[in-house]
């Protein structure tokens, strides 16, 4: 476990990337130093190492307790021994996948030991000059395909230098399978070898304690045939004997003749499994087999068998002679039950002979044990593949790991390694795509991320099964993303994979997007009470008429005389007082677009201009303003965390780093005219339907009193205001003009 160095001497630099601050990692210094930044610094402090967009085996090597996780101590224990095993640690930056091994920090105890065994590598591969790939270090067969020593305590034939030696390694192979050498050939290790002597032994001790057979070849067919038959024979005489006590059952325990005719008009070549069923002679009531009689035709080849080697001479056979015959051989079956070593049988007894006489057992495991004294060697020449593969990706995953700089990068062309591809969808291409490993998990945590999320099952005729993966929507409007809609997927590898998406995590997309979402919103609820109401209007319809038609004949009572009822009179006063009403509704709406629309043109532009946009700000501001906040919050960290992750500190999703991550479709502008365009409506008609909208919305403001602050107070009564009247009682003021303030006559012309 590393140990943090509290002193902090080593002078970081810091970023802000993703709405947090974050330490640049520039230098090889930087790298060597990682056990003195504090934890809390880091971005992330754990991550799986498997569904990473980074190759598997280097992540292996990193997670040094094999917990299936890398952890802060898996990085800065990698870091020390990376760092401390090459001269300059700036090679890590560049992330390359060979070395030259002159840079190998050989004053380093490890570094010494990689130099060594990667020398060995190329020698044995027989390469010149001093960089080695990571291709030459994975090719170990190739390595000890010409060393007679590998270190894996496995010898093969081409191990051995003595004849006897690579026979009996050949023949332990074959009868016992062997084991892979890191040569790539097949060979024998201890336990092998222990195995294979001690089966020679004993195979050949069985063979010395041999009992004769006592129907020489034909013994073991004899055997068989006794063994097959020896059931149904005592049936035959527990029946016989039965038959012997009761006289009246032997037709019941002999062939009936009715289950014969049951199968008599069938092919009889198939019915063998129920003739097998009948006794094997038939019963007569005398315990013994009449040997001139025939038998049961399913069971005539074996006991034939068994009477031409046992019984030859015998006229019948009882009970005692069935007996007699399977104690001939009786010793002979236990004698071959006993029989061990049958791996080695194959081989031969002389060839067991000869491999017992020469016992080559200790000279193999002298082998053994002076291939494996090389077990440290041969790791050694592992630990430079180890190097060679952390070398390429340390790097990597620290810009994914310490900070999430490939994940905030300008660089299109660069990728996090949470990323897997890309999915093209409603004329997107959304490039923050992610695996989802747990469902349950990302179900929970989806919607705290803030941003429009589809989640994909994706198949694909080149691999199995089906993945699933989650995708970030971040430009563009939300349009036919609906679950059950098709796409593509591209992963990393370029596989095309056919993608369908599953669940829509409804989030904000833009503000653009959120100015729009209120009269969407608007448009739908009326689309839907327009359909309800069309669906209740056409279902009261049906049910009245249906009503009326049924109840016909019984609702029109027939006048006194038999004739028919007249017909009601037309009553127009009925009728005037709802056209009344209609009539002054109309009135009192003209009244208020009159009004309104006088006092649009009576009023500046300006105060015109703002009353529209006080009237859009109204219905669109709040869902703008909420739009905004919650794009400013969109964090990828609750995805991260659903897949396993261990995030340390924020990784926002700003508005302009958004618009990156998905690209919209952009066309270029064409004056083309389509010829399979609907004609719609002409745009004098859209200007007048826009407007008289407009209208109706200011109409519904103004009536709602909602433009008393222009000076447009609502006619309602429930607005008016009462005005307060004091009444002052006037003085009559006389003034008394004087004669020297009168005013001189104008003389006329």
């Amino acid at each position: 476990m590393a140990i943090i160095n509290k002193d902090r001497k080593y002078k970081w630099q810091f970023d802000t990337i993703g709405g947090a601050t974050r330490v640049k990692l520039t230098s090889g210094q930087d790298i060597a130093h990682l056990d003195e930044l504090d934890p809390k610094m880091w971005t992330v402090l754990s991550c799986p190492v498997k569904g990473l967009e980074i190759d598997e085996k280097s992540l292996a090597y990193i997670d040094s307790d094999a917990d299936g996780k890398i952890r802060v101590n898996d990085i800065m224990a990698t870091s020390k021994w990376l760092t401390g095993v090459v001269k300059d640690a700036d090679v890590i930056i560049k992330g390359q996948d060979s070395f030259d091994i002159s840079q190998f920090n050989q004053e380093d105890a490890n570094g010494l030991k990689l130099y060594n065994s990667a020398k060995q590598i190329l020698a044995n591969l027989g390469k010149e000059g001093s960089v080695i790939s990571i291709a030459d270090a994975a090719d170990v067969a190739a390595i000890f395909a010409q060393t007679r020593f590998n270190g894996d305590g496995v010898i093969t034939e081409a191990t051995a230098e003595d004849a006897d030696e690579k026979a009996a390694i050949a023949a332990a192979v074959a009868s016992f399978g062997g084991v892979a050498d890191r040569s790539g050939s097949a060979g024998v290790n201890a336990d092998i070898i222990e195995k294979f002597y001690a089966a020679v032994a004993a195979y050949l001790a069985w063979h010395e304690a041999a009992v004769e057979a006592p129907f020489g070849d034909a013994t073991d067919g004899v055997i068989a045939a006794y063994d097959a038959l020896d059931a149904k024979v005592r049936d035959f005489f527990v029946r016989s004997r039965l038959a012997a006590f009761s006289p009246d059952s032997t037709a019941a325990l002999d062939v009936q003749t009715s289950r014969i005719e049951a199968i008599s008009a069938d092919n009889l070549t198939g019915k063998s499994q129920e003739i097998a069923e009948y006794p094997i002679a038939r019963v007569t009531g005398k315990a013994e087999i009449d040997l001139s009689a025939p038998v049961n035709p399913a069971w005539a080849a074996q006991f034939n068998t068994v009477i031409a080697a046992a019984a030859p001479d015998k006229k019948v056979l009882t009970e005692a002679d069935w007996n007699a015959i399977g104690a001939q051989f009786a010793a002979y079956v236990a004698w071959k039950g006993a029989k061990a070593g049958a791996e080695v049988e194959a081989l031969g007894l002389d060839a067991l002979k000869n491999f017992a006489k020469q016992n080559k057992k200790d000279a193999l495991l002298a082998l053994v044990a002076e291939d494996a004294a090389l077990a440290e060697e041969a790791g050694n020449i592992e630990s430079v593949s180890k190097f060679l593969y952390v070398l390429r990706d340390f790097y990597r995953l620290l810009r994914n790991f310490v900070t999430l700089q490939d994940f905030y990068t300008k660089d299109k062309n660069v990728s996090a390694i949470f990323q897997s591809g890309r999915l093209i969808v409603d004329q997107r291409e959304c490039r923050f795509c992610m695996n989802v490993s747990d469902m349950a998990k990302h179900n929970a945590s989806a919607a705290t991320s803030g941003m429009f999320l589809v989640y994909c099952d994706c198949t694909t005729k080149s691999k199995p099964g089906k993945i699933s993966i989650v995708a970030a929507v971040t430009v563009g409007e939300v349009g036919d993303l609906i679950v059950g809609k098709n796409a593509i997927y591209y992963d990393n590898a370029g596989v095309e994979w056919d993608a369908v998406i599953t669940k829509v995590v409804d989030n904000p997309i833009s503000v653009a997007q959120a100015f729009w979402s209120p009269y969407r919103r608007m448009a739908k609820l009326v689309e839907n009470l327009i359909n309800k109401s069309a669906a209740d209007k056409d279902a009261k319809i049906m049910a009245d008429a249906t009503a009326k038609i049924n109840a016909a004949p019984a609702s029109i009572p027939a006048a006194a005389d038999g004739s028919k009822p007249a017909a009601q009179p037309f009553d127009i006063g009925k009728f005037a007082g709802i056209f009344a009403a209609f009539g002054m509704a109309l009135g009192a709406l003209g009244t208020a677009v009159t009004k309104i629309f006088g006092g649009l043109l009576n009023m500046p532009i300006w105060k015109t201009a703002l009353a529209v946009v006080a009237v859009l700000l109204v219905i669109s501001g709040p869902a703008m303003v909420l739009a905004w906040l919650k794009l400013r919050r969109r964090n990828i960290a609750p995805l991260l965390n659903a897949n396993g992750w261990a995030v340390n500190a924020a990784s926002k999703i700003s508005i302009p780093f958004g618009e990156t991550l998905t690209d919209a479709a952009k066309f270029p502008k064409l004056k083309i005219k389509d010829p399979y365009a609907r004609k719609g409506i002409a745009p004098w008609k859209k200007w007048v339907i826009s407007l008289s909208v407009v209208i109706a919305v200011v109409a519904g403001l103004w009536l709602g009193n909602l433009l008393d602050w222009a000076g447009y107070t609502s006619p309602l009564p429930r607005f008016n205001k009462t005005e307060v009247v004091t009444e002052v009682e006037a003085e009559a003021v006389v003034e008394e003009i004087t004669p020297e303030a009168a005013p001189e006559a104008t003389p006329a012309e």
